[in-house]
């Protein structure tokens, strides 16, 4: 269900189930969260195999789950999209086709959001009596503010790429998604892993500004003898 391809600095990581339109069971989760943990690459590139990116839940399996059984399949969407956050790898979500519920909700935890003229976004639980549960009513406010990210999640409305980079669900619109990830791998990838530590950073202003600096510091003093030509 989940492939895994390594060019360079990129790991490219596919949802394979585009029978399903790539929902995801506990197995997929599982291994999509070590095919993420397993990465030395600098870049992750998440996809899904055919017409469609992710679904979310395969709510064949939900519709089998008691309660204890649905907050735990919720809990491990929880930790998976944790894992994409809290990865040192910058991770691209390059989204053709529809996101979906726990599949918008996996994009919402990458760093980069890319998805082609044909891409659709909703969070549709709403309207079969459900909502979200993989970190979704935590990021989506985040990324859209409260109003919006109500107004989104309770109507189940669906959005296209305009309207999604509009509303900040997306970072551009790209024909060719892998075209950012081969942007983000040609830079100093070392500093990429920096910046996504210091802008992810949640602590005190006082406490980020002191770790910035000493990130910086550290970042001049492995480069020294090689920024002088930079000034060239």
């Amino acid at each position: 269900m989940i492939d895994v391809d390594s060019e360079g600095a990129i790991r490219t990581v596919t949802i394979d189930r585009p029978a399903r339109r790539n929902a995801l069971t506990e197995a997929g989760l599982e291994a999509l969260e070590r095919a993420i943990a397993g990465s030395d690459e600098p870049i992750i590139a998440l996809r899904g195999a055919g017409p469609a990116f992710c679904a979310g839940a395969d709510l064949s399996v939900v519709a089998e789950l008691e309660r204890d059984g649905a907050e735990a399949f919720a809990r491990l969407g929880q930790r998976v999209a944790r894992r994409i956050e809290d990865s040192d790898a910058i991770v691209v979500a390059e989204i053709d086709g529809p996101a979906r519920g726990g599949g918008l909700e996996l994009a919402l935890a990458c760093d980069v959001r890319v998805g082609t003229p044909d891409s659709t976004y909703g969070e549709p639980g709403a309207t079969f009596g459900l909502f979200g549960a993989w970190g979704g009513t935590v990021r989506l406010p985040r990324v859209l503010g409260e109003g919006d990210a109500l107004e989104f999640a309770c109507t189940g409305r669906v959005v296209d790429a305009e309207e999604a980079l509009r509303m900040g669900l997306l970072s551009r619109i790209e024909a060719e998604p892998r075209a950012v990830s081969e942007e983000l791998a040609a830079n100093e990838t070392g500093a990429l892993a920096v910046l996504k530590r210091r802008i992810r950073d949640d602590a005190d202003r006082e406490t980020q500004e002191r770790r910035e600096a000493e990130a910086f510091g550290e970042l001049v003093d492995a480069h020294t003898g090689s920024l002088e030509g930079l000034l060239e």
